[in-house]
């Protein structure tokens, strides 16, 4: 029996975020409801649910209507076009992770993976049998890796390196040049990159007028890329459970069209007709535009929290997606992130995720936030938040 440890970060919100009154833990941008995403549409005569449809298992490879939306968004500004063909869909982003990993390492292979980052991203890889090292980013050096520690890391089996841009916990962004000697990297050694772009396009703190303004890495020319994406995050819509994988590469296509009929056969009509809907020209912009907004409004409400408490906790400013990654001490000494966490869950009612437990042990006194909540909720979170810094602080262990 493969030995599974726990998913530190999934277990923690799954113990937790039923029970608390401000949830400063959710990685997704205010999820909205099906009628709230039908008033962001410019069409209002298009319908989100055709009902009339048998609820067949549908187009085991994802609508027409869906995969179609997706390759316009990832051909858009890019001289890389994408065809619909090159995109499957999957229950969430989640699933796309899986698949990409057991269609493309097993046994006596090697991975590498950014990080910190989402713990599926590592753990699945040793799931299958692969050895898995990671490619350390420091809050010393603003949450980027080094190019040098990934080329030590290259190894005679490396198969798969794995990155997570833009960046959970950090928010930190990989930029354009950034990626560009990763895909040098692995293409001088022949290895697939696989990116989870969850949160993208969600850059708040950054703009396309920026020359390092990162785009996809399925666009930036490198045969031997796979992409993973979801509506979960950056589309405020984790409840119908739809993500996708593409590449520009058929023949990783096809292997993940194999190992997915061992999964799910197919993901629910009803799921990606409202994601389709949600992804249509009439709807994408005005949906984008409402989350980008909110995340712009939050991280600047987040920022000025952080600077008022300078004394107490200091991060990187992230650039994109929903999360920071906030290193709280006391007298220059780190705290222990899961009594911190603990404690102001129990005295406060605010969620925050304890990154010791939920990303490597070595993150002493660091907490991730999701602040892409509603505007109103991360206000009185971050109130609730200042009154225990003031009064309770004290009372928080050191880490060891």
């Amino acid at each position: 029996m493969v030995k599974v440890d726990s998913f530190s970060v999934e277990s923690w919100m799954d113990r937790y975020e039923t029970k608390c009154k401000y949830n400063i833990a959710e990685t997704c941008c205010a999820s909205i409801s099906i009628d709230e995403l039908r008033e962001l549409s410019e069409d209002k005569n298009k319908q989100v649910l055709q009902t009339s449809n048998a609820l067949t298992y549908g187009a085991i490879r994802g609508s027409d209507a869906l995969r179609s939306n997706l390759a316009r968004l990832y051909s858009a500004k890019s001289t890389a076009a994408i065809q619909p063909e090159n995109i499957i869909s999957t229950p969430g982003a989640i699933s796309a992770n899986y698949l990409a990993a057991y269609a493309l390492v097993g046994p006596g292979d090697h991975v590498i993976c950014h990080y910190p980052t989402y713990q599926s991203l590592y753990d699945v890889p040793k799931h299958l049998g692969a050895t898995v090292d990671l490619w350390h980013a420091t809050f010393e050096n603003n949450w980027l890796p080094s190019i040098s520690d990934l080329e030590a890391l290259i190894k005679p089996n490396t198969k798969l390196i794995v990155v997570n841009n833009p960046n959970n916990p950090t928010g930190v962004v990989l930029k354009r040049a950034f990626l560009q000697q990763i895909i040098d990297v692995a293409s001088a050694h022949d290895i697939t990159i696989l990116s989870d772009e969850v949160y993208r396009p969600v850059f708040h703190s950054i703009t396309p007028l920026d020359p390092g303004f990162p785009p996809s890495l399925l666009s930036m020319g490198y045969k031997k890329t796979v992409v993973t994406g979801s509506m979960s995050k950056a589309y405020a819509l984790a409840g119908i459970r739809v993500g996708w994988v593409a590449s520009q590469d058929p023949e990783i296509i096809e292997k993940i069209a194999e190992v997915r009929h061992f999964t799910t056969i197919s993901v629910s009509q009803l799921d990606e007709q409202v994601a389709a809907y949600a992804l249509d020209q009439s709807t994408v912009h005005r949906l984008l535009a409402r989350n980008i907004q909110l995340a712009k409004t939050n991280v600047e409400m987040l920022e000025k929290w952080v600077a008022k408490h300078e004394d107490e906790c200091e991060w990187v400013k992230p650039l994109a997606g929903t999360t920071a990654f906030v290193k709280f001490h006391r007298e220059g000494k780190a705290v222990d992130s899961v009594d911190f966490c603990e404690q102001l869950l129990e005295k406060t009612g605010v969620l925050f995720v304890p990154g010791s437990e939920c990303f490597g042990s070595e993150f002493r006194g660091f907490v991730r936030i999701g602040f892409v909540c509603q505007t109103q909720v991360l206000k009185e979170g971050l109130v609730e938040a200042t009154k225990f810094l003031r009064k309770n602080l004290d009372d928080v262990k050191l880490a060891e």
